[in-house]
């Protein structure tokens, strides 16, 4: 179960700590959802950076094929550069970006939360996603604390004609089913990508009326913007299960 009363992304559409706080001991993946099943609010981590990170205020450049297509053993996206990207600087320093690492980056859970919009469709949107100021390493002299990662994880069940888009800066990684399903890899303003799950599934490995992990990591690497927004007609999200 995720801990509650977390802190709110901003612009999320809620208060501290609303959301899913519930038992989710009856979820079976398999149809037959009773609402108390769901968690549109999304518990994840950030991990605060400083702005001398060789890969943080390094470079302006999309840079897709970051990361390989395949979410790696442990959770984590696999660097695929051979051996840097035109923005990063090798498997060393991008390793460090959704993982602790004591004297490089500070961790902080933070929570979202999708708003119903009507039709389908469920959003989080934030013009100015500065979900740590003054917080971690702090602001380093500038206005927002510009260096970050964000990274969560969650499940699913796919019913068939979902999509789940992303628009923002910078770096955007989602896998779903262990699959890269959107790659906005780089540092450059506002991008969008889109995962259209029917059109994906052979490739995703997905069926209606299974379950699957959607594995989410993002990262704002440059001073002056931060954009985030989510928008899907996934309705209903639950916590992934526990590691074994």
């Amino acid at each position: 179960m995720p801990p509650c009363g977390l802190a709110r992304g901003p612009d999320s559409g809620g208060t501290a700590g609303s959301g899913f706080c519930g038992d989710l001991s009856s979820a079976s993946g398999t149809g037959g959802r009773g609402l108390d099943d769901c968690a549109m609010e999304l518990v994840g981590t950030i991990r605060d950076f400083k702005i001398e990170h060789p890969d943080f205020e390094y470079a302006i450049a999309v840079d897709p094929g970051i990361v390989q297509q395949d979410l790696g053993p442990d959770g984590k996206p696999v660097y695929a550069g051979n051996p840097t990207t035109p923005t990063t600087n090798g498997k060393e320093y991008f390793d460090q970006w959704y993982r602790d690492v004591p004297g490089v980056n500070i961790s902080i859970p933070l929570a979202i939360g999708l708003v119903d919009k009507g039709s389908g469709v469920y959003a989080y949107d934030s013009a100015a996603f500065f979900p740590i100021d003054d917080q971690g390493w702090g602001n380093e002299g500038n206005p927002h604390n510009y260096h970050f990662t964000y990274e969560l994880h969650t499940q699913f069940e796919y019913e068939g004609g979902e999509v789940f888009s992303f628009s923002g800066d910078d770096d955007l990684f989602v896998f779903i089913n262990g699959k890269l399903a959107l790659d906005l890899g780089g540092v450059h303003g506002a991008m969008t990508d889109q995962a259209d799950l029917d059109a994906d599934a052979v490739y995703l490995g997905i069926s209606p009326g299974k379950k699957y992990p959607l594995d989410f990591f993002f990262a704002e690497r440059h001073t002056s913007e931060s954009n985030f927004h989510i928008e899907t007609t996934i309705g209903c999200f639950v916590p992934p299960p526990p590691p074994t």
